[in-house]
């Protein structure tokens, strides 16, 4: 019904009013014993002139206020005047194209309405998030120094131990403040990049050594994977490379086991080399993976906290590399180990 004209519906609608006007004056002549041929002309003509009266109505008073309406939708959608554009010509079937417009509005104002929702979600979250990550060091030296003002800086071996504690603290808080900066920067493209060319090999191994005294601590071994020893050209921000690799290392080192073993393997791409970091530590499970690079999501929050950090590394690695116009990704098994894997332009 909703791709009839206005004549194919006048038809319709003034059809069972012939036909039942026929039958009607059939049944009255039948009483009366009347020729009914006379009476079916009456039917013919009540069934022509009640089509006219139909067809008449839909056209002037229905159809065209659709077409009207249609217009004035299909024009203010498309930001137009309507003072000056309702001439315009538009489809012969009004009804099924304001059904098409009215679908498609409601389809993209769900997806609008659902996107600002999550966008809503990660607002809360983000300032939670924040707050908390900006209260755990500001309260701990507030703390100390209430401490000491309230008498112990008398004591010259707990002034001393206070003042160390807050002075972390603080420095821990400044440390989140850059990084919330520098991601902001980043994301604005406020950080410029300087592009050189150099070798991904050596690099590494220049963060191996800068992180030995850590590494140590856990007894973790550092490695470059067999078959990679070559070197590597890249094309990037050869500083800002050092700071991907270090905090992916870091990580492994937060979060491997005693004993353990990080290694770094290089595989030629196209025009791309694939970086993977590669630990057999603790693991991630499955499903923290897709958040894993938010600001200050943590798989196991007290853990993450103890183990120091904002929060923010991963995140500040991903949008590096983003700046890079490149791509970051991670594969991990719970208790078994995790793969960062990072691409970079060949020279």
């Amino acid at each position: 019904m909703k791709n009839l004209k206005p004549f194919q519906l006048a038809f319709l609608l003034s059809l069972p009013i012939g036909i039942i006007s026929v039958l009607l004056t059939l049944i009255a002549d039948h009483i009366e014993m009347n020729e009914p041929i006379h009476d079916i002309g009456l039917g013919i003509t009540i069934f022509v002139f009640s089509f006219l009266i139909i067809f008449t109505a839909i056209e002037r008073f229905i159809y065209r206020k659709i077409k009207l309406i249609y217009k004035s939708i299909h024009h203010l959608k498309l930001g137009k005047d309507l003072k000056y554009s309702l001439g315009e010509s538009i489809s012969d079937d009004p009804l099924q194209e304001v059904e098409k417009e009215v679908l498609d509005w409601a389809i993209g104002k769900k997806m609008e309405i659902d996107e600002l929702k999550k966008v809503e979600k990660f607002r809360r979250e983000f300032l939670t998030n924040l707050s908390h990550e900006l209260k755990t060091p500001l309260f701990s030296a507030q703390g100390y120094i209430q401490t000491l003002l309230d008498g112990a800086i008398d004591d010259l071996d707990v002034n001393k131990k206070f003042l160390e504690k807050s002075n972390k603290s603080i420095e821990r808080l400044c440390v989140l403040v850059d990084d919330l900066d520098e991601i902001s920067k980043l994301e604005s493209g406020e950080i410029k990049l300087y592009f050189s060319t150099f070798d991904m090999n050596a690099l590494s191994k220049e963060v191996f050594e800068s992180l030995e005294i850590k590494a140590a601590q856990k007894q973790i071994h550092f490695s470059i994977k067999k078959g990679c020893e070559k070197p590597f050209m890249v094309n990037a921000d050869r500083v800002k490379i050092v700071q991907v690799v270090t905090n992916l290392m870091e990580n492994s080192i937060k979060y491997g086991k005693q004993n353990g073993a990080t290694v770094v393997g290089f595989y030629e791409m196209g025009d791309n080399l694939l970086v993977e970091v590669t630990d057999d530590g603790i693991g991630i499970d499955e499903n923290h993976l897709p958040r894993l690079f938010e600001r200050f999501y943590r798989v196991d929050k007290s853990r993450s906290r103890d183990e120091g950090g904002t929060g923010l590394g991963l995140s500040i690695v991903k949008h590096i590399l983003e700046a890079h116009e490149q791509t970051i990704h991670v594969r991990s098994t719970y208790n078994v180990g995790s793969t960062f894997g990072f691409t970079l332009k060949r020279k």
